[in-house]
């Protein structure tokens, strides 16, 4: 595929929590359909430059940005620090995320008010400073999760509270930006062989056989879904919520 007929060819992204499994692989899917790719990370700069790298050695141009999503102040300097360098952006990725709970009753408010901080603060700032800089043709997507659909083990409501609070906001922001040509749509994945649930981990076993395909999905499957919704032919596309966990929640 020349540079010509790369779907993103001219095109700026910048993915949050872009070092590690699937942001990792949004960054380098989006890069490979010719986006020139800013990624924060938080506590990951060895994998972020390991990305970043990548990238590079396949002929496109990333950075990363150390970047807590948790920090407004941070969200707001890696937007302007995208396009201070690559001269505009075109797509924004919200995938930055904790997933930290427990039992409601044993959940501290410190722990509390992180989440909120990097699961929904972090994804406001970043889409409200992106936002703001987008020309018609525009690009926010979300990562969501299936447990908004099919809470499948206790011990995660603090975390399922955070990403149902995406789903809304990814509804009525369609309201806002649609007149500008912007697009916004929340990918959600299920079950993903990621460093937070890898397949084999605590939870997989009576996860997967839940799975109607019979297996965990990959981050390169997540990503390829988002590069779909970042590209030209998801033009009509704005206010969706599309689940992609392998029929988990069918």
């Amino acid at each position: 595929m020349t540079t010509q007929t790369l779907p993103l060819a001219g095109k700026v992204a910048l993915v949050t929590g872009g070092s590690r499994s699937i942001g990792a692989a949004i960054a380098r899917r989006l890069a490979a359909d010719g986006a020139q790719v800013a990624l924060t990370y938080s506590a990951s700069p060895d994998k972020a430059r390991e990305v970043v790298q990548a990238i590079a050695s396949e002929g496109g141009r990333a950075m990363a940005i150390a970047a807590d999503a948790g920090e407004p102040q941070a969200m707001r300097a890696a937007v302007a620090q995208t396009v201070d360098t690559f001269g505009r952006i075109d797509i924004l990725v919200n995938n930055a995320g904790l997933a930290l709970g427990g039992p409601i009753e044993d959940i501290e408010f410190e722990t509390y008010q992180r989440m909120i901080a990097v699961n929904v603060t972090g994804v406001f700032v970043a889409s409200q400073e992106a936002v703001r800089q987008m020309k018609d043709g525009g690009r926010v997507i979300h990562i969501g999760s299936s447990m908004t659909r099919y809470a499948a083990f206790p011990t995660a409501s603090l975390y399922t509270l955070t990403k149902g609070a995406i789903t809304g906001f990814n509804r009525s922001l369609v309201r806002d930006l649609g007149p500008k040509g912007i697009t916004v749509n929340t990918v959600h994945p299920g079950p993903t062989d990621t460093d937070m649930n890898p397949d084999g981990g605590a939870v997989s076993d009576f996860v997967k056989p839940g799975i109607a395909v019979g297996r965990y999905g990959q981050p390169h499957e997540i990503a390829s879904l988002v590069a779909f919704l970042a590209g030209p032919q998801a033009a009509f596309i704005t206010g969706a919520d599309i689940v992609a966990d392998g029929g988990f929640t069918a």
